[in-house]
């Protein structure tokens, strides 16, 4: 099915044509291992992996699973772990480590891809407030097969690469030294958009900013891939970062008021969601959100961003930018449909896409970029906001 027959069967079945980002590849028997911290409803190992085992829906839409599980490794089984009897279900061998998940039991790797889902799970937090997951060690476990095996295979990496910039970068680098292709992030990039924005290629943006919410770190970086996946686009490529800045509170609104950021622009990316979803009971966002975090991004090409972390008043992902040349702002909203969690479906799909094409969808340069972008915002928020400046991050490419 391609993207036009896919719409039209949704608008055929009484859906709004807004536009999925992908079309969903067919299935096949490439042999994935799957590598979780933990396992238990809703998790994202649940979310990820149990769509590869039972296949998914999209609006209602079914779908077969896209792969083969072919081994499951579980880090953390606790009394909630749904992960071992959905394994039993669907015959997929449980092992009892990363090395066995890719070799099969064997002594050379046994798999078409590897998807790792280190999120959720008992591990411990750092004075900069981020959960200490061991997606690199996790990683660097993989790694070691391939080398030994003298050979790779694609693997998926949920969410950031790593809480450290440095374990993201080195994660990176071997990708790039052992030729492998490599996808990682969130599943807001991917998600339906309401309304469908999608820059073209060349774009100017003149101000950016996102909206998200939550927790500073673990929703911090969908909120700042909603605004990556977004300014990437614009004219002459993206060439990186030249410093972060995390503001709360106070120090957040008077940074809006010196034009640190865009205060229109967060009304009009409010303004996007309520378009969709009715606004509760709430007051002017200065009030609601009168403790709000705002991480100020500016990019190397002189190009500022926000993104403005809500407390209360938007429990929402959207954007809102400036395009040169345009009155109004361009805005959208992120749609995650509950209970349906169809964006997961949208990443099972990129992500089914890479293991049988052998080339990522999207480039994992995205989600490095906004792993450090996070990572030094962690490390401003807990100096007082201390501007920091990120050499680190001249990390240059382009969106396809």
């Amino acid at each position: 099915m391609n993207r036009r027959e896919f719409l039209a069967a949704t608008a055929a079945c009484g859906f709004a044509a807004a536009q999925a980002q992908v079309v969903a590849p067919p299935a096949t028997d490439k042999k994935i291992a799957a590598i979780v911290t933990t396992y238990h409803r809703y998790s994202h190992a649940d979310n990820i992996v149990t769509r590869f085992m039972e296949g998914y829906s999209i609006v209602g839409k079914s779908f077969p699973p896209p792969c083969k599980v072919a081994s499951l490794y579980i880090e953390q089984v606790n009394d909630l772990d749904i992960g071992q009897p959905l394994a039993r279900r669907w015959k997929v061998p449980l092992v009892k480590s990363i090395a066995d998940a890719l070799t099969l039991g064997g002594d050379q790797l046994a798999v078409d891809g590897v998807v790792i889902v280190g999120e959720h799970g008992d591990y411990p937090i750092n004075d900069k407030g981020q959960k200490q997951y061991p997606r690199r060690r996790m990683f660097e476990e993989v790694v070691k097969v391939f080398r030994a095996s003298k050979k790779s295979v694609p693997v998926f990496n949920d969410k950031h690469l790593a809480y450290a910039w440095d374990d993201a970068k080195w994660m990176y680098d071997q990708s790039k030294e052992l030729g492998f292709p490599m996808l990682a992030g969130s599943s807001v990039p991917v998600t339906w958009r309401r309304p469908d924005l999608q820059p073209t290629a060349g774009v100017e943006w003149e101000r950016a900013l996102s909206v998200g919410y939550g927790h500073f770190e673990t929703y911090g970086f969908h909120t700042l891939e909603g605004l990556q996946v977004m300014t990437e686009r614009r004219k002459g490529g993206e060439t990186g970062v030249k410093a972060v800045q995390a503001l709360s509170g106070k120090e957040a609104w008077e940074a809006a008021k010196s034009g640190k950021w865009d205060r229109a622009l967060l009304d009009a990316a409010v303004a996007a969601v309520q378009a969709k979803v009715p606004p509760k009971k709430l007051g002017k966002i200065e009030d609601d959100d009168a403790q709000a975090i705002v991480y100020l991004i500016e990019y190397n090409d002189g190009l500022q961003a926000a993104s403005f972390m809500s407390p209360r008043h938007c429990q929402e992902f959207a954007f809102a930018g400036r395009i040169k040349g345009q009155r109004e702002p361009a805005a959208c909203w992120y749609d995650l449909p509950k209970p349906q969690r169809d964006h997961f479906s949208f990443l099972v799909q990129h992500t089914a896409q890479m293991m049988t094409t052998g080339k990522a969808p999207y480039p994992v340069e995205r989600t490095l970029l906004t792993t450090g972008m996070l990572d030094f915002l962690m490390t401003s928020k807990a100096s007082a906001g201390k501007r920091i400046e990120t050499p680190q991050l001249a990390i240059k490419y382009r969106a396809s």
